[in-house]
């Protein structure tokens, strides 16, 4: 029986099969096939591990070529696009998050500003300074006491940060603004527009007063009685009015935000929270809901909020100088009856300030969402 014959550039061997599609290989050229049925791999610990020793890491021998997978992040960022009153509903909102930081925020802050009572109660044993145990003062000293009451309320500030940090894990620079950090330079603007709204609201105040024959309290007690208060009010007033600001227009407006989308509602519960949180009656009662409305409105139509923390602040800076330069700082604190003839000037200090922030806003082109 003829075989056939290996052509030219075919080699012959014991197990090669002729043809023309035979390639050069390790079987080729008269190399025989392994013997045997073929040899399973070998076992799992005999296969090598991949290690990340070297320049670019330290011994790591695991089934992951560069290491572990990295842990996930705590804090979980705001979605790209979202509004100023949306900003706490991240990836890991729940629905219950808002209202168990609302309840630890309220428990938290009863439970210091007690302890901080009791110190301060202490302290006035230790070192004499007399103390008041009637009304809504603490202090026998006017001066001592307004900075004892500021400083409570800016004991809101942490609580309010550390709740959105540990309850929410969300950044708590979401509460300042969309670009999650306070913004200086916007903050710093909006301050010289409260001066001038401020200042001017007082003067058109203050004659409207006079036409209505009513004591505006524009007195001068003098350097000595000036120096120490304006100080102790430029020192902790800033603290008090951004806490407020934080709690009633940054988390009440952001915890409603998690569950609506409208900002609304938001913006009104926050005004009316401030406004039940001090001792006006009559028309005082509607200046501080109207103040309340106009900053919740600001926060979320510039995006933050510097504007409101601006106004507040300046606002009180000048209530409180005015106070301290007639040397009545008893009645700093005191809250109650407001004539309706200072709404007028109420009126023309948020028009001014809402306006010229809206302008600025627009003309530097201010982010009213995330990015």
């Amino acid at each position: 029986m003829n075989e056939p014959q290996p052509g030219p550039d075919q080699a012959a061997g014991p197990n090669q099969l002729p043809g023309p599609y035979l390639a050069p290989g390790p079987y080729a050229g008269g190399t025989a096939w392994p013997a045997g049925p073929p040899q399973p791999p070998p076992p799992a610990a005999a296969q090598p591990q991949w290690s990340s020793s070297g320049p670019y890491g330290g011994p790591y021998a695991g089934p992951y070529p560069w290491g572990p997978p990295p842990r996930a992040r705590w804090v979980v960022p705001p979605p790209t696009g979202t509004r100023y009153d949306r900003l706490a509903r991240t990836a890991s909102h729940r629905w219950w998050r808002p209202i168990l930081g609302t309840a630890a925020i309220i428990a938290v802050f009863l439970v210091l500003s007690i302890f901080v009572g009791l110190v301060a109660f202490v302290i006035s044993l230790v070192t004499g300074v007399p103390m008041v145990r009637t009304g809504t003062r603490l202090f026998a000293d006017p001066v001592l006491d307004l900075g004892f009451q500021l400083g409570v309320i800016a004991l809101l500030l942490p609580l309010v940060l550390g709740a959105a940090w540990l309850l929410q894990r969300r950044p708590p620079g979401s509460l300042s603004s969309v670009a999650l950090r306070l913004r200086w330079r916007w903050l710093g603007a909006c301050l010289l527009v409260a001066l001038v709204a401020v200042v001017l609201g007082q003067v058109i105040e203050a004659m409207t007063l006079l036409s209505a024959g009513v004591d505006p309290g524009f007195r001068w007690a003098g350097w000595g009685e000036f120096l120490p208060a304006i100080i102790v009010v430029l020192l902790l007033v800033p603290f008090q009015s951004a806490a407020e600001e934080y709690a009633y227009r940054g988390w009440i407006i952001q915890g409603f935000g998690a569950y609506l989308r409208n900002p609304w509602p938001a913006i009104l519960v926050g005004a009316a929270a401030f406004a039940a949180s001090h001792g006006y009656t009559g028309w005082g009662i509607v200046y501080v809901f109207a103040f309340g409305m106009l900053m919740g409105w600001l926060a979320v139509r510039t995006g933050g909020l510097e504007a409101p923390i601006a106004l507040h602040a300046t606002n009180n800076i000048v209530a409180f100088g005015v106070v301290a330069a007639s040397g009545d700082m008893g009645s700093a604190m005191e809250q109650g009856e407001v004539p309706w003839e200072s709404l007028i000037g109420s009126a023309v200090q948020f028009a001014v300030f809402g306006i010229g922030v809206l302008i600025i806003a627009r003309k530097w082109a201010i982010q009213t969402v995330s990015r």
